[in-house]
């Protein structure tokens, strides 16, 4: 982000009129030039394919400096993670959008989100899929995440407060299912609220991680595909221990 910009947010003190004053299209412009290049210097080295025009084109709609705290939000349309509070982080732009193209999004489809965190990824998905279901358990992000959402117009966003780990069997079956924090196994009921056909992409480790693609075949069994190593924070369960 250019240095006049950082010194004028510091100054004003990036209160919500503040942040509502400036003008953040080319620094949205800039971070997503950013994710196509690291993007494409990574198809190179694995001879696998760049993102996806349409996850490009909501990473350049999506206002990110909304879902970040005002005491960070000079950074944020920087390519790196950032603090939302209660322990939790944004994700590294470049990881949002490598995980919503693992996806595979169609416009019909149902997407659970585990982890809304500040609803970034949400708004996210909801600029590419017809329905999305985020659940998060830290409440005070959670309502946090669900006024943003609704203030900013994203309508096809249902959140709850709740343990992701558990699904939210309501709504399944889903043609996806993206987990933003890293359990230490592939959650079961996750993978038995999968439509048949459908991707879930989901962090799996403790100290080392990897982003892993799990693909449920017509006859329910899965296949799984790791992508790259990860660092995200854990999956925090509601007191219920592993299944």
């Amino acid at each position: 982000m250019a240095v006049w910009l950082r010194g004028l947010l510091a100054v004003v003190g990036l209160t919500a009129m503040a942040r509502a004053d400036v003008d953040w299209s080319a620094a949205r412009l800039q971070m997503v030039e950013d994710i196509e290049d690291l993007a494409e210097s990574i198809a190179d080295a694995s001879g696998g394919k760049v993102l996806d025009r349409r996850v490009l084109d909501a990473m350049r709609e999506v206002p990110r400096h909304e879902f970040v705290p005002a005491d960070v939000a000079a950074a944020a349309y920087r390519n790196r993670p950032l603090p939302i509070g209660h322990g939790q982080t944004i994700s590294q732009p470049f990881i949002v959008a490598l995980m919503t193209d693992l996806l595979r999004l169609k416009p019909d489809d149902r997407v659970l989100e585990v982890g809304t965190g500040s609803g970034y990824q949400a708004a996210v998905l909801a600029k590419l899929a017809k329905e999305v279901y985020s659940i998060e358990i830290v409440e005070a992000l959670g309502i946090e995440a669900a006024k943003t959402l609704k203030r900013l117009g994203y309508t096809n966003v249902e959140t709850r407060i709740g343990d992701g780990y558990l699904g939210w069997p309501e709504h399944a079956p889903y043609d996806a299912i993206i987990v933003t924090a890293a359990p230490d196994h592939v959650p079961p009921r996750l993978v038995e609220q999968l439509e048949a056909g459908g991707r879930l992409v989901i962090p799996v480790g403790g100290l080392a991680q990897d982003l892993m693609v799990i693909e449920k075949k017509p006859d329910g069994t899965t296949t799984s595909t790791e992508i790259i190593p990860v660092r995200f924070v854990p999956l925090t369960r509601g007191g219920g221990g592993r299944e």
